[in-house]
């Protein structure tokens, strides 16, 4: 098997000085712009479902959001290790365009079902706003991936906490032209992908002054020839790639099945609304305010000591959602903090874990895989950690944060201590 050096002598050389800064900055400004569009799909497609068919049908729109990114991430990642991962992800925001287009007429003739086909369609674009962090790795080299990918989400969390708070202002706009209210965030959606789509569209024509400098990351060829099947999966079999796996399959779904119950059990615990928005944009700001500082770490620790803090604090978080028997304001907002910086060092980790961990051919099909197995670990915690809460309580569902965090820094330690015994 590869040494750990001998992989790194796969991975192309990094842009250096302004035309570094450059990319990073394009794909910084795609992302911000595109993030701001997010809500459409989490916060107003539940509104809409529910309002369309009842509570029962709320988390339709959102679950088939998944799916749709889920079949985004394999779009772009197959785009990618054909030399287009620019278009990749120039399409994938140009679908999210159709998608909230197509949601927004479902709203207006009230029609369920075509709600659900534009709410797919719609998580194309969550994807490519997502696996813009490994295009922005691709601008840096092997000393600076982990502050490359830092920028990439520090970006992504302007954008995420400014859409809930566009709500209710773009509802007011929507029914001054005659549309539901809750198409609002849809129609921001159509302008902030759309706007994504054009930066990348401008960035892959070379002779554009300033953005065609992103021209020669966007379109890098990685291969003559596609990587077979059994070539990829044997690479992914390596611990490396499996320690990278495990780290973003464990982070979301600690996170993801404790934020599907924590708003619902803040509520029966009777705290209001506002205080209930509050701390969750401050839950928001800890999975990405902290991304530059994160980055540094990991190109000067290394990717697998960060993904230890990350699960750590995951296990701490597991700990005192365990003892939140009061629902304090304080603890509670604590507790999903920590969960929050605890997510974002696992994902900065993990990703860059895996980018690190495969030859470089197969380095776009390998980060699409990682990207679904995200999505998927999200669709399976929110359904488990709601069935627990049901039949237990919120604290048995940290008590469970507590045990899978635990489960995978022994698996992630078992896996460091192999590549050094091979290396």
């Amino acid at each position: 098997m590869r040494s750990e050096e001998g992989e790194r002598e796969l991975r192309p050389v990094g842009l250096s000085g302004d035309r570094q800064h450059g990319v990073l900055a394009l794909l910084s400004a795609a992302t911000m712009i595109g993030s701001v569009g997010l809500a459409a799909g989490g916060t107003a497609g539940a509104l809409l479902g529910s309002e369309l068919a009842g509570t029962g049908a709320a988390g339709l729109p959102p679950g088939l959001l998944v799916i749709g990114s889920a079949i985004g991430a394999l779009l772009i990642s197959w785009q990618a290790g054909r030399g287009h991962r620019g278009r990749g992800l120039m399409l994938g925001y140009l679908l999210g365009v159709a998608g909230a287009a197509v949601v927004i007429m479902a709203a207006a003739e009230r029609n369920m079902p075509l709600l659900l086909v534009g709410s797919t369609v719609l998580g194309v674009a969550n994807s490519a706003i997502f696996l813009t962090r490994y295009a922005a790795m691709e601008a840096g080299d092997e000393s600076t991936r982990g502050r490359a990918l830092g920028r990439i989400f520090f970006a992504t969390a302007i954008g995420a906490v400014l859409s809930p708070t566009l709500l209710g202002p773009s509802g007011a706009l929507a029914e001054a032209i005659g549309l539901p209210a809750l198409t609002g965030l849809y129609l921001i959606a159509i302008v902030a992908f759309g706007i994504s789509a054009l930066l990348f569209a401008v960035a892959l024509n070379p002779r554009v002054p300033w953005f065609g400098k992103s021209a020669v990351v966007l379109s890098r060829n990685h291969a003559g020839r596609p990587p077979g099947i059994t070539a990829l999966v044997g690479a992914l079999r390596g611990p490396r790639a499996r320690s990278a796996f495990i780290a973003l399959i464990t982070t979301n779904f600690i996170m993801v099945g404790l934020m599907a119950i924590a708003p619902v059990d803040m509520m029966g615990h009777e705290q209001g609304l506002e205080m209930i928005g509050a701390i969750i944009a401050l839950h928001v700001a800890g999975m990405f305010g902290p991304s530059p500082i994160t980055g540094y770490l990991v190109d000067r620790f290394g990717p697998v000591a960060i993904v230890v803090l990350g699960h750590a604090l995951l296990f701490i978080s597991g700990l005192a959602g365990a003892l939140v028997h009061d629902h304090s304001v304080l603890m509670m907002t604590g507790h999903l903090v920590i969960l929050g910086v605890g997510w974002n060092c696992g994902v900065i980790g993990g990703s860059t874990l895996l980018a690190g961990s495969v030859p470089d051919e197969m380095r776009p099909h390998t980060e699409g895989i990682g990207e679904v197995v995200m999505g998927l670990s999200a669709a399976v915690a929110a359904p488990a950690a709601a069935v627990i809460a049901a039949f237990r309580d919120y604290q048995s569902c940290s008590v469970l944060v507590c045990v899978v965090a635990v489960s995978a820094l022994i698996f992630v330690h078992r896996s460091r201590q192999r590549v050094e015994v091979r290396v």
